[in-house]
């Protein structure tokens, strides 16, 4: 590695008769980065993982305080400008650790798509003008670590007739996955041509029965928007209609097939969408909802919707409101964790990191924060708690690159430590066009996660699903090449 940027400092960081060379990243001086070139790769592989390993040897390094990383990665295709495969990094913050010479493992970036016979030029800088980085002494960077990886596996197609099949929801029933979709035009939600379809598969997704119309009102424009399932153990669906009027009706189905709408709520504040159900005990159904314009006027919201009678009536309970939009959690995902705690990650839809929204008196208040899950663009959090393991998957699309992606953890771990998110892994490869893919949705069934997103370029666009197992005490990642 060299200078690129800066005056970062090549020094020996010593602790008795152990000297270590490493770069001094300013905690102060902004713009100071370091870089180098990575060759040889073999023909198998696919992408690259980037990591970092960084210390400090000041006697005030303590995890109250957290910095900033970020990496810059391009290769040098002949016959086309380096700019052309330039990426630039997502900002990656961590809690510095308890007392000075210990080391960190940061990964800056999981997965990124290579051309195996090509030179890569990395640039690793650390971004101290980042509200997140509040250490102001200066950090050696000592290694970064290249790790090749195999491509992944393939998504299976659920719907790809011509038409923006798009905004999927999945839900396993019994035995069987049933996906439903909302089917339009365009990228749009209240055109009339929009209606909400469903398929089901016996096979984990492999082959799906006939499609059936879940709603095609006249007039209306439909989405699909949560699922989830009854205390019978049958299926609910959130569908938002918007035409004259704006509503979200509730479907219920016990085969995927035949779906009957039980309820339309009169609610004070109409939400811009009620998202996925769950079961919390003593009070029934939940499902969290967000109300707002996207605009820069303190006036979105979110809270909760509660229903003691498996859906048929419901209870609107706000839980911040006035909010402007960087403060705003937007298509929140829950779990119930027992003993009154509830998790639920949120989108942002400014940036830099997807919210957190945890309450330990069964959804009565709640506590928001951000997380370190800053691999993101517009990403949908999709959570499953796995009982037998304990461990708790989120699963989001990272929009504008095309890279499904999931971060496992012990919920115990992040429930008072929203920075203490693991890495995420790449789970498949999809449209990289910003608007036009997205919006993951996961079930659980047998020993493997599904999930669902849209793919593809307007006008058409696909809905796919993807398999993965259900992790164990390490989390799955990407098969990593031998010859590291």
């Amino acid at each position: 590695m060299s200078i690129a940027t800066g005056k970062p400092s090549l020094v020996l960081m010593s602790s008795g008769s152990t000297h270590i060379p490493v770069w001094s990243l300013s905690g102060g001086t902004t713009g100071q980065s370091v870089a180098g070139v990575v060759t040889g790769f073999s023909k198998e592989c696919a992408a690259i993982k980037v990591e970092i390993t960084v210390t400090s040897n000041d006697p005030t390094t303590s995890p109250e305080f957290e910095d900033v990383y970020r990496v810059h990665l391009s290769q040098m295709i002949e016959g086309a400008p380096f700019t052309s495969r330039y990426h630039l990094g997502k900002t990656v913050r961590t809690a510095l650790p308890a007392g000075p010479f210990y080391s960190r493992n940061i990964v800056l970036e999981s997965w990124y798509e290579v051309e195996p016979e090509a030179p890569l030029w990395i640039r690793i800088q650390r971004e101290p003008g980042d509200a997140g980085d509040t250490f102001t002494r200066p950090t050696g960077l000592a290694m970064v670590k290249v790790t090749p990886l195999k491509a992944l596996a393939e998504p299976r197609i659920v719907q790809d007739v011509p038409g923006y099949n798009s905004w999927p929801m999945i839900q396993a029933l019994d035995e069987k996955l049933v996906c439903t979709y909302s089917r339009g035009s365009a990228h749009t939600i209240h055109e009339d041509a929009r209606g909400v379809y469903a398929r089901t598969s016996m096979d984990g997704g492999k082959t799906w029965t006939a499609e059936t119309i879940v709603a095609e009102t006249l007039g209306y424009g439909e989405v699909t928007v949560g699922k989830g399932l009854d205390s019978a153990g049958a299926m609910l669906l959130w569908v938002r209609r918007i035409g004259k009027d704006w509503n979200h009706d509730l479907y219920r189905t016990t085969d995927g097939v035949s779906f009957t709408r039980i309820a339309t709520p009169e609610l004070a504040i109409q939400p811009m969408q009620i998202t996925d159900v769950f079961s919390v005990p003593d009070v029934g159904l939940m499902a969290l909802w967000f109300a707002g314009d996207y605009s820069d006027k303190p006036n979105q919201s979110w809270g909760t919707l509660t229903s003691k009678d498996d859906g048929l009536t419901w209870t609107q309970t706000p839980v911040e409101t006035e909010l402007t939009k960087p403060n705003w959690p937007t298509e929140p995902s829950a779990v119930y964790l027992g003993n009154g705690r509830i998790l639920a990650i949120g989108r942002t839809e400014t940036g830099p990191a997807q919210f957190q929204l945890v309450s330990s008196d069964y959804g009565k208040t709640w506590t928001k924060t951000q997380t370190n899950i800053s691999d993101i663009s517009a990403s949908t959090p999709s959570l499953i708690l796995d009982e037998e393991t304990g461990l708790l998957s989120n699963y989001y699309y990272e929009r504008g690159r095309g890279i499904l992606r999931c971060r496992v953890v012990d919920p115990e771990s992040v429930f008072e430590h929203p920075l203490n998110w693991p890495d995420s892994e790449a789970i498949t490869i999809a449209s990289p066009i910003a608007w036009d893919s997205g919006n993951a949705n996961a079930t659980a069934l047998g020993n493997n996660h599904y999930i669902s997103f849209y793919s593809g370029k307007a006008p058409d666009t696909s809905v796919m699903v993807s398999e993965f197992p259900i992790t164990g005490e390490e989390s799955v990642q990407p098969d990593e090449l031998k010859n590291k």
